[in-house]
């Protein structure tokens, strides 16, 4: 805010866009100055995402009081100070729903279970360690809720097992949990309603735009970042993201106002190429979306790829391949879909269309694969989860040949800790 405020920029909060045009022109609604057309040099698309609903699972039961998506019921406890319920039944396991559950313990309620469709999480692994694991919570994966019992209030779900092939509810498996609170950390869906009306190419795997290396959308001088774009993990992805974006925004906008001088002035006019010639970025192996979804071909420097797997890889060799040739390599002891992945890829490398691959080492990556985990069973030894970044490296820790001296201590390391991909793993 304050570097805004020093750039001279314009802040109107209280303020609903109603359209973006092709053309950029916004129209906006304001208490103050009512309904306002503006035409940009430039827009940046950045509405964020919201929650999915009850109404988009169609879980059958009454319609009671205390059921809510989990990010509600963190702005009841965390901004309005309103505990929801005090018996918990969470479904997903999202990350808020994962921090979710960690706060609603912390503020005196029972939080009874997480129940998670899918056979894995889709949040990160150090929010299943500090939030469930060190409160005590059960994980139930491959399970969903298929009844809200109660009228007025909710008195008990009904959860019950899945088939992993179908997630149909295996019959017999029905088990019924008594709790006043249903918090659903079911997904999330990117703003897009101004995209689309626009008429901006939509990915059909992010639900978000299809945008270039500089995320500028398939309309010229339409840009988009953050979680109308693609649901992020980290606030630091978004954050670089939007800093892309604004730069993009701020050339293509002085680039246009410097062609307009130069036409009404006589001069020779420039003619602004928005869209040059562009290579498309596919996803390949077990990736479900690479961001960007293209790239343009006098794109210089270092472009970063995000992308998702679809299913769990472990071992997983990432691969970046330009005509057939792999012009970068990640390698990594497991990619969850939960966990955002990011390869970096040097543009001068790039002369075609880039495919992004992942999979094991023995299905098609290329390289030696990465150094396995040491073995578990040895006296002494523990398994512990890193939480020094969303990798959630699996540890194995034990004390150095019995030794109970610590570093300082005549210089004997007093532990043995292998499993980490990197020192502040064993740090």
């Amino acid at each position: 805010m304050k570097q805004a405020a020093e750039a001279g920029a314009e802040v109107w909060t209280d303020t609903m866009v109603l359209s973006v045009t092709k053309d950029r022109e916004v129209v906006c609604m304001n208490p103050a100055r009512g309904l306002v057309r503006l035409r940009a040099g430039a827009v940046v698309l950045a509405m964020g995402c919201r929650e999915r609903t009850r109404g988009a699972l169609s879980i059958p039961g009454t319609r009671p009081a205390g059921v809510y998506t989990a990010g509600c019921a963190q702005r009841l406890v965390n901004m309005e100070g309103f505990l929801p319920g005090r018996r918990v039944v969470i479904l997903g396991s999202g990350d808020i729903g994962l921090i979710m559950a960690r706060r609603m313990t912390w503020e005196g309620a029972e939080v009874k279970l997480v129940a998670e469709l899918m056979p894995y999480s889709s949040g990160l692994n150090r929010n299943i360690v500090q939030c469930l694991v060190d409160n005590g919570i059960p994980l139930k994966f491959n399970h969903t809720v298929t009844r809200i019992l109660g009228k007025e209030r909710v008195e008990g779900v009904v959860v019950a097992e899945v088939d992993p092939a179908t997630r149909a509810p295996i019959p017999g498996t029905e088990e019924t949990i008594a709790c006043d609170t249903l918090l659903l950390s079911v997904g999330l869906l990117p703003e897009n309603e101004l995209t689309t009306a626009a008429g901006v190419a939509l990915d059909p795997v992010t639900g978000g735009a299809a945008v270039d290396q500089d995320r500028q959308t398939s309309i010229p001088g339409v840009f988009a970042c953050g979680n109308v774009l693609h649901v992020h993990d980290l606030v630091d992805n978004v954050t670089a993201e939007s800093l892309l974006a604004g730069a993009a925004a701020a050339r293509f906008a002085m680039q246009n106002a410097q062609c307009t001088m130069h036409s009404e002035s006589g001069k020779t006019d420039i003619v602004h190429s928005a869209l040059s010639i562009v290579h498309s970025v596919r996803a390949s192996g077990a990736v479900r979306y690479v961001v960007p979804q293209r790239v343009a071909a006098d794109a210089e420097g270092k472009i970063d790829l995000y992308f998702r797997v679809g299913s769990v890889q472990k071992p997983a060799v990432c691969e970046v391949r330009c005509g057939g040739v792999a012009i970068a390599t990640r390698r990594k002891p497991v990619m969850t879909p939960g966990e955002m992945e990011k390869v970096t890829v040097d543009a001068a490398k790039i002369a075609g269309d880039i495919e992004v691959f992942v999979g094991s080492p023995a299905s098609g990556g290329r390289g030696a694969p990465p150094p396995a985990p040491a073995a578990a069973g040895k006296p002494g030894e523990t398994t512990m989860t890193c939480i020094c970044c969303p990798m959630g490296c699996t540890l194995r820790v034990s004390r150095a040949n019995g030794e109970r001296s610590e570093p300082s201590n005549g210089g004997k390391a007093a532990w043995v800790v292998t499993g980490n991909s990197c020192p502040r793993g064993a740090k």
